[in-house]
Formats: structure tokens, C-alpha cells, sequence
């Protein structure tokens, strides 16, 4: 039986922070389940913002023309199954890292036919404030998305709460629950 392959991708500069925490309980979940996971962290790559070029659009284009750590990730980022996206909420929406990661995603397709369709998406949020609302977590939330039926994406789902200073989620038991909830069923079969 063939092993899902799911990639990881931590948007936050803290390795151990609330969102990576949450991906970590998504991917240990994922791969109880008999999943192969690697992890990625966003902040650690030389990854620079789109610049609207749009060679990766042209008939016959087969790469961005922008050389970076992207060039490692592309191909990761199509041989997996599913995908992992884990972010604070900074400034009311997604950090920047996992922006501009995602904005460098508009260039995956030079790379592979129809490389979003079907891929299967989990994310892993977490904010300082009182809500999802006055957070800006629904923000990011509408942005996932929006992008990811666009792409015709499987958008499993989303696994988020409050936590301000690196670790607090550890006391969020409702969001670690959904987190192990949300591994399993993001390498569940659909038959």
C-alpha cells in the first residue's frame, strides 16, 4: 500500500511556536496513520515575493524565473499528497512567510500538469486575540479559501486558537484534539 506523503510547511519564525505545535500534533496524527511527513520551515528558506513576471504563465514555461530555496520546494511540493500549512496570525491575516510562500505557489503549475487538483490541505492557525473574528484569523481563513477552490484543492480543514507567548497552545486541549483529529482524517482514504 502507498504510503501518503505529506509536506509540512511552518510559517512562523518561532520552530516551536503555537502554530508548529499544531502542525506537529496534525503531522503525528497523519503519521500514525501510516503517512511518510517531512517538514519545512518557511522562515529558514531564502524565499523571495513574487514580482509579477508572469514567465511561469507563458505557453511552454516550465519553471519561476525567480532563483531561490522555492527551486528546492517546488518539487516537494508536488510528489506530496497533502500539505500541512501552519501560521500566526500577525497583523490580521497569515505571516508574511507563508504569504509569499503561497504567492511563489502561482508558478507551481510550470511544474507539473494540474498540480493543485485534488491535493489535499490542511491548516494550523493561531492568533493572540479573543477570536477567530477580532484576530484577523478568519482573514487568513477566507484566503485558504478562496485560493484553494480556485486550484480545486481538497481543503480538508482548519485547526486554530488563541495563543499569545510561545507554548500557551499546549493548554488549548480542545485545539490539540482537533489537531490529531484533523492528521487523520487529512490521510483518510475517500472511498
Amino acid at each position: 500500500m502507498k504510503k501518503t506523503k505529506v509536506l509540512v510547511l511552518l510559517g512562523s519564525p518561532r520552530k516551536k511556536g503555537n502554530s508548529a505545535l499544531l502542525a506537529e500534533k496534525i503531522a503525528k496524527a497523519a503519521e500514525s496513520e501510516g503517512a511518510q511527513i517531512k517538514t519545512v520551515s518557511l522562515h529558514d528558506m531564502n524565499i523571495r515575493p513574487c514580482t509579477s513576471c508572469f514567465k511561469c504563465q507563458k505557453p511552454g514555461s516550465k519553471s519561476c524565473s525567480i532563483r531561490d530555496d522555492m527551486d528546492m520546494l517546488y518539487p516537494a511540493l508536488i510528489e506530496a499528497d497533502a500539505w500541512v500549512i501552519a501560521t500566526p496570525i500577525y497583523w490580521f491575516t497569515m505571516s508574511a512567510q507563508t504569504k509569499i510562500w503561497m504567492d511563489r505557489c502561482f508558478a507551481l503549475p510550470a511544474y507539473g500538469v494540474d498540480p493543485f487538483a485534488g491535493k489535499k490541505i490542511a491548516v494550523a492557525m493561531s492568533y493572540g486575540g479573543e477570536d477567530p473574528y477580532d484576530s484577523g484569523c478568519i482573514n487568513a481563513i477566507r484566503t485558504f479559501q478562496d485560493a484553494y477552490a480556485f486550484t480545486r484543492s481538497k481543503l480538508v480543514g482548519f485547526v486554530y486558537g488563541s495563543a499569545m507567548n510561545a507554548g500557551e497552545m499546549k493548554k488549548n486541549e480542545k485545539a490539540l484534539k482537533a489537531a490529531l483529529e484533523l492528521g487523520k482524517k487529512l490521510v483518510a482514504s475517500e472511498d
